[in-house]
């Protein structure tokens, strides 16, 4: 075989091995900052928005299992031939609420420390009373 192929598979794919290079490519003198701010500059607003949209989002989740939960309790009353199968599906989306509640948490958390991290990059001092 002349030409030798390297296969890549699902996690080994190189999109850069597949393309031919251009040898006329022509490179400007120029640089462009495409930045708003450096990367020792961080947006607080944006990361404290971004952590309560997902604190939110796990609160919803939270909600949503567990009332599927409480739905498939219901329907292992109303089912007894089936009651084993919907006792399980209650157990599994009982987890899933406990778990979303959690991710919750943490989210609320990691929004809390930006915020502590916005003031004391401002310069905003906590007065503690006792």
């Amino acid at each position: 075989m002349a030409e030798e192929h390297h296969r890549h598979h699902l996690f080994h794919h190189h999109k850069d091995e597949d393309k031919p290079v251009d040898a006329t490519a022509v490179y400007s003198e120029t640089t462009a900052v495409y930045a708003a701010s450096t990367t020792s500059e961080i947006d607080y607003k944006k990361e404290e928005k971004h952590h309560k949209h997902l604190e939110q989002l796990g609160e919803l989740g939270a909600a949503a299992a567990g009332a599927y939960a409480l739905h498939e309790k219901h329907k292992a009353k109303k089912d007894p031939e089936n009651a084993h199968r919907h006792k399980i599906e209650e157990e599994v989306a009982a987890a899933a609420a406990v778990g979303a509640g959690g991710f919750a948490f943490h989210e609320h958390h990691k929004k809390e420390e930006i915020k502590k991290e916005e003031e004391k990059a401002h310069g905003k001092k906590h007065h503690h009373l006792f």
